[in-house]
């Protein structure tokens, strides 16, 4: 069968790490060409400025990638509905709620596909994790995420501005496992949020949830921008059994009372493409906004706090 040409909108640096090479060994797709304000493209393959460029270019290509920052997100992806585009999306979404809940409308009104992706969903550790979860229940889960944001966005200042979600750019990646783990529905009851006095997005949020559940386990997060000594992606849980579940390096190693259940390699975009593939077959959206509620939910109620200046 013959490989489906997919365009990658937006050429940043997680389309260069992840999505482009990604699709290079997919045996569903083929990059057929790139969107690129910069003019950045790929393999010596066609680059447009414009979206609307690309359509006008080749209507043969009927998928796009939309790998821009989430701010003009809700735009582009319209636009490419219009032009009669299969869409997924890299995380996270759009900078608000209700523009995600009008692209699910719109592109259910215009009978094509809509795949938001998770990428920290895609790992065998934290479907065991889930499996565990439901099964023996939670008394108590904390989520720690700490990164530095030098590495992960270097000279990125658009992280910082109004839509920019800040240090929760890599933490709803956490509150995307949290949410597919969790045996019953969690909400934000608290935040503290530490903002750099010269930007205008965090910089540290410290989360407490609740739960309807009557034996009300304790749920909390920490993520911080700032980390100096490597990557901190954990979320450790403790079952009403008394297990302690922990997942670490993002969702790719599962250990369940310090011995270690499941760790494999990190597939996470080529799992995301081939979930695309399948949405494609089946004709069927899939979109999870819960990570955008929990990251609106806590900014609704985060406490602010004004901390020293962040530079590059």
């Amino acid at each position: 069968m013959a490989k489906k040409k997919i365009a990658i909108i937006g050429v940043g640096k997680i389309s260069q790490d992840q999505h482009l090479p990604v699709i290079d060994k997919s045996k569903d797709f083929v990059v057929a060409a790139t969107v690129s304000t910069r003019g950045l493209s790929h393999n010596n393959l066609p680059v447009f400025k414009t979206p609307a460029e690309l359509y006008r270019a080749m209507p043969e290509v009927k998928l796009v990638s939309v790998c821009t920052p989430p701010g003009v997100r809700h735009a582009i992806v319209r636009e490419a509905l219009d032009a009669g585009m299969d869409v997924l999306m890299e995380k996270p979404p759009t900078p608000t709620v209700s523009e995600l809940d009008d692209l699910v409308a719109y592109a259910k009104k215009k009978k094509k596909i809509l795949f938001q992706t998770w990428h920290s969903q895609y790992n065998a550790a934290v479907d065991q994790a889930k499996k565990i979860l439901k099964k023996d229940g939670v008394a108590s889960l904390r989520i720690d995420w700490r990164e530095s944001v030098r590495k992960w966005h270097p000279g990125q200042d658009w992280v910082w501005e109004p839509g920019g979600f800040g240090v929760f750019d890599p933490g709803i990646n956490s509150l995307s496992i949290f949410s597919k783990i969790m045996p019953f529905p969690v909400f934000v009851d608290s935040a503290k949020l530490q903002f750099p006095a010269n930007r205008q997005t965090p910089i540290d949020a410290q989360i407490v949830f609740k739960s309807g559940e009557a034996h009300q386990p304790k749920l909390s997060a920490g993520f911080n921008w700032l980390e100096t000594e490597g990557e901190v992606w954990t979320i450790t849980a403790e079952t009403q059994k008394g297990d302690q579940l922990k997942l670490e390096k993002g969702g790719a190693v599962l250990r369940v009372n310090g011995v270690i259940k499941v760790e494999k390699p990190s597939e996470e975009y080529e799992l995301i493409y081939e979930r695309f593939a399948d949405l494609l077959k089946k004709k069927k959206s899939d979109v999870d906004g819960m990570p955008l509620r929990l990251v609106a939910d806590a900014f609704l109620l985060g406490a602010r706090e004004n901390v020293e200046d962040f530079y590059w």
